[in-house]
């Protein structure tokens, strides 16, 4: 024999026994029906309990842009830099006028005071003391003033730095460098990760079956994950065009790979029924046919087409049609497949 025919063989040997051990392998679920929750389905979109759009309080050349869109932010951090020089000049200028009125009142007051000695001696009238006061009242004024005016130019000087109101990630950024900006011009959009929340509307012939405490699982249909929530509140008003009603549902804190914007379908439970259900593991899916193995008395793999229902928290999906209970499904399908090559091969 040549090299190539004691390849073809080993294949077929190792074919042979991966299959045979398949074969040997297969784990079942017998089909029962359950009493599981019978639930209202409401579609919804989670969205971030905290989330903010940072505008720009001051006009201005963007010099410095510090992240990007899905960067992590702490509180307290600097997102972007807008060039200050303008701004530090106005400063400059109201801190000059402010000293040169805090000036102006130290010669008003020690003109006042020496007004009331000199009348005290009899030596200026009663108008020349009255006309000193009054120079010495305008002049406080005037440095308050003054004072207010350079406290506005820091204030406007301190907006150049643009601050994180709280620790997030970046989900859009509006704005690019050198880009020129004026008052309330959106900047950054962020949100805190670590809090989310769904918002649905629920019709208002459901709230009464659903009730002032509802009970509702969260389920994430690009994820294969079902959540339960932290708190659900029905919100005290309804739409006049729809007659809906919001419902918050809080998420447990730091849930992971949750974002605001995902569709998620709220399942609330208002009641209890039986139903066949079957390990959503156990469903074959290909194409349009949906469909499970059977294993007979011999251990024998049949594929039989089923009609599945809603899926439930427990990871299994009811079945319409397709099975009877009793009856015993393969739990991993692909082995139960190469086992049925096995049988037919034989």
């Amino acid at each position: 024999m040549n090299k190539i025919t004691f390849s073809f063989i080993g294949a077929i040997l190792m074919t042979t026994f991966t299959l045979a051990q398949a074969a040997e392998k297969i784990a079942v679920v017998p089909v029962q029906s359950k009493e599981v929750e019978l639930t209202y389905r409401a579609e919804g979109v989670v969205e971030a309990v905290r989330q903010s759009t940072v505008s720009a309080q001051i006009s201005g050349r963007v010099k410095e842009v510090n992240f990007e869109i899905g960067d992590r932010v702490n509180k307290g951090q600097v997102i972007l830099r807008i060039d200050e020089r303008e701004a530090s000049q106005a400063l400059a200028g109201s801190q000059a006028q402010s000293q040169q009125a805090q000036a102006a009142l130290q010669n008003a007051k020690l003109n006042y005071e020496r007004s009331q000695q000199l009348f005290e001696q009899k030596y200026i009238s009663q108008a020349a003391l009255d006309k000193a006061l009054s120079d010495y009242k305008v002049a406080q004024a005037q440095a308050s003033a003054s004072e207010a005016g350079a406290q506005q130019s820091a204030l406007a000087h301190a907006y150049t730095t643009v601050i994180a109101p709280y620790s997030g990630v970046v989900s859009a950024r509006m704005v690019e460098l050198g880009e020129m900006v004026t008052v309330g011009k959106p900047l950054m959009t962020g949100f805190d990760p670590a809090q989310m929340r769904v918002m649905v509307n629920v019709p208002q012939y459901k709230l009464v079956e659903i009730g002032k405490a509802p009970q509702v699982l969260i389920e994430l249909p690009s994820l294969n994950r079902w959540l339960k929530p932290a708190s659900v509140s029905v919100q005290p008003a309804a739409d006049v065009r729809t007659h809906s009603t919001s419902v918050r549902i809080d998420l447990k804190a730091n849930e992971a790979g949750i974002y605001p914007g995902m569709f998620v379908r709220s399942h609330f439970v208002i009641g209890k029924v039986k139903k066949l259900s079957v390990p959503n593991s156990a469903v074959l899916r290909r194409s349009e046919v949906v469909a499970v193995y059977v294993i007979d008395e011999k251990n024998v793999p049949h594929l039989r087409q089923i009609r599945l229902g809603e899926p439930t928290a427990n990871g299994e999906v009811e079945v319409l049609s397709g099975l009877t209970v009793g009856e015993q499904v393969a739990i991993d399908p692909v082995r139960a497949g190469m086992a049925g090559q096995l049988n037919g091969a034989k």
